[in-house]
């Protein structure tokens, strides 16, 4: 996602680089896995210690299809909105985004009062827990397409933990998004990742954004810090825009835009070793939420038909349904908000009415 305040755009990937990487993946095949998922769950009130939040963790879990959408904590065109106002469809809202520190790993939070008409930390706070009191869970997401936030080292990953959890304990967040797209070093983040699981307990939300390349093999850092901590992850929704072409699980190359193109890369993480439970689309809210790679409502429900249900489908088929398909994500539900909450209103309920 696009961190910029004037800018709308998310990714970073060209289409030409798109092109080459397909191609130069062509042969190298897919390695398969075994799978795990782990539902979500409440990771407490905010300013309890390490032992009153996991003791507290509640049964109130992420649906089984869930609908994701990013709450943008800046004004760059779209829709102001305060996380009151979130479309319902909405079930995991994720805050975008902490910021980087000095210290490496480290993140923070800053809320844009001034881009949000004044909006205070503390309406924020009592937004979240009357979302909270509403079924749905609410994450501070990390990175974003200028995110400077890097965990190369056990430090960083120490760092990054401690500091994800003081966020979750003072707003009360549920969880963290992980939306790193300048690199990610899986060998640190994994570290990083279950030592903020150790801190939250079961009651953590813990979700990636990768791009369509970080996701076409399972020797990619993103694929393989997703694998890493598939035990403790919710859901990978990965970004199907700003994207060139990209392989499908069935070896052919795949442009964006399509059912196609949402069906055959999703297969290459169901096959890679990712439960159905923890794969999502990601896509954009409206044609201004991303310079490329917008599709309509009826082609993201098509795809997550033809996934759950062997129905829908474009010339791609998967060999086998996925009826525990977790849902959709979109950027964002300010960019929803703008264009009358048009995806919300049909990929929400589609993605609720899933087997």
């Amino acid at each position: 996602m696009d961190r910029a305040r004037t800018r709308t755009r998310r990714g970073r990937s060209s289409v030409l680089a798109g092109m080459l990487a397909a191609f130069g993946l062509a042969v190298a095949g897919l390695a398969t896995g075994g799978v795990g998922s782990a539902d979500a769950r409440d990771a407490g009130a905010p300013g309890q210690g390490q032992a009153q939040v996991r003791a507290q963790a509640q049964t109130r879990a992420v649906p089984k299809h869930a609908v994701t959408g990013y709450w943008q904590n800046f004004n760059n065109g779209a829709t102001v909105q305060r996380l009151g106002q979130v479309q319902d469809q909405y079930d995991i809202i994720a805050v975008a985004f902490a910021d980087a520190t000095g210290t490496p790993g480290k993140v923070t939070f800053n809320l844009d009062s001034a881009g949000l008409g004044g909006y205070t930390v503390a309406q924020f706070k009592a937004d979240i827990k009357a979302k909270q009191a509403a079924g749905k869970s609410v994450i501070v997401s990390v990175g974003g397409e200028r995110g400077a936030v890097s965990v190369t080292s056990s430090a960083a990953a120490a760092n990054f933990a401690d500091s994800v959890y003081a966020l979750m304990r003072e707003y009360g967040f549920d969880g963290v998004d992980i939306d790193l797209e300048n690199g990610l070093n899986a060998t640190y983040m994994t570290q990083a990742l279950k030592s903020l699981s150790q801190k939250a307990g079961p009651g953590l939300v813990l979700t990636m954004a990768p791009q369509t390349i970080d996701m076409q093999s399972t020797s990619n850092a993103y694929f393989r810090t997703a694998l890493n901590v598939k035990d403790i992850l919710t859901v990978v929704n990965m970004q199907y825009y700003n994207s060139g072409a990209m392989l499908g699980c069935d070896g052919k190359v795949y442009s964006q835009g399509s059912v196609d193109f949402l069906t055959a890369l999703a297969c290459i993480q169901l096959q890679g070793g990712l439960a159905p439970s923890q794969v999502g689309i990601g896509v954009p809210a409206s044609p201004r939420g991303a310079g490329s790679g917008y599709v309509s409502p009826t082609v993201v429900k098509n795809a997550l038909d033809c996934l759950a249900r062997g129905t829908g489908c474009g010339s791609f088929k998967p060999s086998r349904t996925y009826p525990g398909i977790r849902g959709a994500m979109t950027w964002s539900t300010n960019w929803d908000a703008l264009n009358g909450s048009a995806w919300s209103n049909a990929v929400g309920p589609h993605v609720h009415g899933l087997p």
